[in-house]
């Protein structure tokens, strides 16, 4: 006998939230948030605010006198879940400035499904181009003083994590197509185990119950809208109305994948068909044998995690040609 409780739900991402006949959202997770730091490993925080919908917690390394490069981050979570300002977010983005010697803006977005996509990619695009304004000469009361005293414009990197990482790529693609503010443009950007899916099965991915799977439920609770479902263009990059990978819009990209993860093969396809795209920027895949999806993010203190945070920070450190 199915409960009125049972009645009442019309879609549910155990553990995280369930959405109900009425529209309301019943969130089961809720991440503990962190206030910024005045001073945690050699870096200071703060938040600001960019737009009504969109807020951002920035990272500068303290004791500089160089300009240095910006990462514009977005976080991970299915495009549901988590947050720029959550514990483990800061943490992380915290270690990335510190070891990468950069300006961060880690990018709080609005999430699904009270927001569906693309309300995320909407946020994004608003706070990389609110970056970018910062480029031009001539200081107003609204603009970020970090940014123009600090902010190296010829190295603008973009990155996420999961969902985040998919951010990145569908940013640096729309970066290929349309300006930003002041001409600048996007040295490089990393995906790390980005949210990549798609209806048909590639390397180890399972055949069977797919759209039973968390992975495909998850995509089509956040964009439910979405033309062509689990083949849209932006959960899947290889789907036949996806544009050309060769139109990405920066010079250098890494893609991270973990042995253990299921989206890892997806990932390793996308850097093989960047690679035969004819797209003539500096492409590199990173390995973490033995771990599984964001491990870096929930285990931050173990080896693997240090490699890579290394790798990362290293690729954030090359200046530009």
């Amino acid at each position: 006998m199915v409960s009125v409780e049972e009645k009442d739900v019309t879609a549910e991402l155990l553990p995280f939230l369930r959405v109900h006949n009425d529209g309301r959202v019943e969130r089961l997770y809720n991440p503990q948030l962190a206030p910024p730091s005045s001073l945690m490993d050699g870096v200071r925080s703060k938040d600001t605010v960019i737009s009504p919908e969109v807020s951002a917690r920035l990272y500068l390394p303290c004791n500089t006198t160089e300009k240095l490069p910006i990462l514009v981050y977005f976080h991970g979570g299915g495009f549901c879940i988590e947050s720029a300002f959550s514990i483990l977010s800061h943490q992380y983005i915290n270690t990335i400035a510190s070891q990468a010697n950069a300006l961060v803006i880690s990018v709080d977005y609005r999430l699904a499904p009270e927001h569906p996509l693309p309300a995320a990619y909407e946020d994004s695009w608003t706070a990389l181009q609110w970056v970018a304004t910062h480029s031009t000469e001539g200081l107003n009361e609204k603009d970020e003083p970090w940014l123009i005293q600090h902010g190296d414009f010829n190295r603008l990197y973009i990155g996420g994590d999961s969902a985040g990482a998919n951010i990145s790529h569908h940013i640096a693609m729309r970066v290929g197509t349309k300006e930003l503010h002041g001409g600048v443009k996007i040295l490089g950007a990393f995906l790390s185990h980005p949210y990549f899916w798609g209806s048909e099965p590639l390397g180890s991915e399972p055949v069977t119950s797919r759209e039973t799977s968390l992975l495909y439920r998850t995509w089509m609770l956040v964009y439910p809208g979405a033309p062509e479902g689990i083949d849209n263009p932006h959960i899947n990059p290889f789907a036949k109305t996806a544009p050309c990978l060769a139109g990405i819009g920066c010079r250098r990209l890494i893609v991270c994948v973990a042995s253990q993860d299921e989206l890892r093969d997806r990932a390793v396809h996308y850097y093989d068909v960047m690679r035969e795209s004819g797209w003539e920027g500096e492409l590199s895949v990173f390995e973490v044998e033995g771990e599984g999806h964001g491990f870096h993010i929930f285990n931050p203190n173990t080896k693997n995690a240090r490699e890579m945070f290394k790798r990362l920070a290293g690729f954030l450190q090359v200046t530009r040609d």
